[in-house]
């Protein structure tokens, strides 16, 4: 073999083996789950028929919510990033006055009746999920602690863990000062916050990682 074709052998070569060792440094590389929080006291105890997407309206009523409406799209990974269908995406929240429909809720904020304020999806082919709701109210937890705008999720698929989380919004003031949320080491903070989105006004995204069994 004369030096050209030498060179090019090895670099053909090379370059397999460097392929190689790519997919091999992919499969090693792992996504963080996403952290555990409390489910907190409010996870909803009333019946209620209505749980879709949309939690600024109820079936049977004309009005919709009151506050700032907004849209939020997810996926439901593992952790190598590798889309999960079928996962059960379980969600609450406070309406945008910062009241759970809830009848242990101490916040005298009133009560919005046109709010779903609870909604149980299933994640799709990809692993995405949407829903349709309003921005949050900030509440009050205790007498010198207010809790910033956030949604609770709870999601389910067998063969991994269940996940209980909370999900936060960027540019909130509340969040720095969030006792629960400053558990947190910097890169879970960033895991617990949802993007918002650059092409799509109100529109924020949330990816959601398990863990297998």
């Amino acid at each position: 073999m004369d030096r050209r074709n030498f060179l090019k052998a090895t670099s053909v070569g090379t370059l397999g083996m460097s392929a190689s060792l790519a997919d091999s440094y992919a499969e090693l590389k792992h996504l963080s789950p996403t952290p555990n929080e409390i489910e907190g006291p409010f996870y909803p105890i009333v019946a209620q028929k209505d749980k879709d997407f949309d939690l600024t309206r109820i079936q049977g009523r004309k009005k919709t919510a009151l506050g700032h409406h907004i849209l939020i799209t997810g996926q439901v990974v593992d952790t190598k990033g590798r889309a999960l269908e079928d996962a059960t995406v379980d969600l609450w929240q406070a309406n945008a006055a910062g009241r759970y429909w809830h009848p242990r809720d101490p916040n005298p904020a009133l009560i919005d009746e046109d709010f779903q304020g609870w909604a149980i999806v299933s994640s799709g082919k990809q692993g995405g999920f949407r829903f349709k709701t309003v921005m949050p109210g900030a509440y009050p937890a205790s007498a010198n602690w207010l809790r910033p705008p956030h949604i609770h999720f709870k999601v389910s698929k067998t063969g991994y863990k269940e996940l209980i989380t909370q999900m936060y919004f960027p540019d909130q003031p509340l969040n720095e000062l969030d006792r629960l949320l400053q558990r947190k080491s910097a890169h879970e903070k960033m895991l617990m916050i949802a993007e918002k989105s650059s092409k799509h006004a109100d529109s924020y995204h949330y990816k959601i990682v398990l863990q297998h069994i």
